[in-house]
């Protein structure tokens, strides 16, 4: 059974508010958890205490029993110094969409165009 440490979302349309769980990782994200390790609150200054409560001994005892946290409670559990630091790449993030990447395209062969038809008659006037 793959255990996961997971956000489990709650609260009314536009007002989020998540139970950090420990859940089986079959389950829905919603749906049936083991045990409830904390809440997240994301509508609440991110200074604030009150903002992540977090059972430690219980999230160092399930760490223990091989839980392995989403990338978002990862995160909390880092900030609060429970799990060392972790390298992480978007390579992707800072490259264009493709609508972009076909509009630069274009740009750059109507660029070559004009740079050759400027070049033309210059030729043709040093031929003379």
């Amino acid at each position: 059974m793959a255990i996961k440490l997971r956000l489990a979302r709650g609260g009314s349309k536009k007002r989020p508010f998540y139970r950090i769980v420990v859940a089986d990782s079959r389950m829905p994200r919603d749906g049936r958890y083991i045990e409830k390790l904390g809440t997240y609150n994301p509508l609440l200054p991110k200074d604030s205490e009150e903002r992540v409560k977090m059972d430690m001994e219980r999230v160092q005892y399930w760490l223990g029993e091989g839980a392995q946290p989403t990338d978002r409670v990862s995160r909390f559990l880092e900030a609060a110094g429970v799990v060392s630091k972790k390298e992480r790449a978007n390579l992707k993030k800072a490259e264009p969409g493709a609508k972009a990447k076909e509009r630069a395209e274009e740009k750059a062969a109507k660029a070559a165009e004009a740079k050759a038809a400027a070049e033309a008659p210059a030729e043709d006037a040093a031929a003379e």
